[in-house]
């Protein structure tokens, strides 16, 4: 399984188009030996071969790999519209000075942006904290491709600490500002900085505002999943700190765990109730599983649209 842990991701953590190739290109690969063969057809802009078809658009090297003849496809039309809104709230940086939840979720739109492009897709950026920073529109061109990178590359670079969360205000905002319909993929850990049941109702009233638009919606809940969800700590003591309001907490893992998981759990299964009663795909994205199964979502999703 590819990882983000590996040297690859660190060291191209700056160049995303370099990064994004590379893990598009080494996807498609494994692809072509995979059941899910069909969805790289679409990717790589070709289509089966049909008899009739002119064989000057055979594509011959493909057929060497694959053993199956593909027609190039040429001049399609932008058929998909695709919003990206990631949270880029002080929650994100967690694991602090490891690779974290936010370099995962940029360096996977990445992924996803040059996927589309080569798809000839419109892809547009909304970034949020408590509030809307950007909201671009959808455009499948270089010139914008090379632009939501720059934004992208500038916020890896800069970790803010006490910036709190508001995910259902940015979305109600998102909601008003996309006017066409779209695919829309968002990528958060799901933690609103004050966390209680009106709030969960409040986000879900944000994320039907985006359905009742006639969006199609995944959200990605990036995590690392042996701390945040399982709690894999040292069985000792620590001090707990919240990266969105500065506030600290002294216990011991054996007093807490517990009472921690079963909040956790609750609240989790709360998220993925509404979102299958919304009809709204939550994935679970764990940083440390690679960029790989959301890549797959993805298409997945991309395939039942069609």
């Amino acid at each position: 399984m590819q990882s983000p842990f590996d040297e690859q991701a660190l060291h191209f953590n700056s160049n995303l188009e370099l990064l994004a190739r590379q893990v598009v290109e080494g996807f498609i690969t494994g692809l072509h030996k995979s059941p899910f063969h069909g969805f790289s057809v679409e990717f790589a802009e070709h289509r089966l071969y049909n008899v009739g078809d002119s064989v000057k658009n055979i594509d011959w090297k493909l057929f060497a790999r694959t053993d199956k003849l593909f027609s190039k496809r040429y001049e399609e039309e932008t058929n998909l519209r695709c919003q990206f809104i990631i949270d880029v709230s002080s929650s994100m940086y967690f694991p602090v000075n490891e690779y974290n939840k936010l370099n995962f979720s940029i360096q996977a739109t990445a992924a996803l942006i040059y996927l589309l492009k080569r798809q000839r897709d419109a892809f547009g950026l909304s970034l949020f904290t408590d509030h809307l920073l950007l909201n671009t529109p959808a455009k499948s061109t270089t010139t914008h491709q090379k632009y939501l990178f720059t934004h992208l590359e500038r916020i890896l670079k800069s970790q803010k600490m006490d910036v709190k969360t508001n995910v259902e205000q940015a979305l109600h905002q998102i909601a008003e500002l996309i006017h066409k319909r779209s695919l829309v993929v968002v990528f958060s850990d799901m933690l609103n900085t004050m966390q209680d049941e009106n709030e969960t109702d409040a986000l879900f009233s944000a994320l039907q505002h985006l359905k009742f638009n006639k969006h199609e919606v995944i959200i990605f809940n990036v995590t690392d999943k042996s701390k945040e969800v399982d709690f894999s700590f040292e069985n000792r003591p620590y001090e707990f700190v919240d990266m969105e309001t500065g506030a600290t907490l002294k216990a011991h893992t054996s007093k807490v765990k517990e009472a921690y998981l079963s909040k956790m759990n609750t609240y989790r299964e709360a998220i993925q109730l509404k979102c299958t009663q919304y009809k709204i795909d939550m994935i679970d994205a764990d940083i440390s599983a690679g960029f790989y199964p959301i890549l797959q979502a993805y298409l997945i999703k991309r395939q039942k649209m069609n």
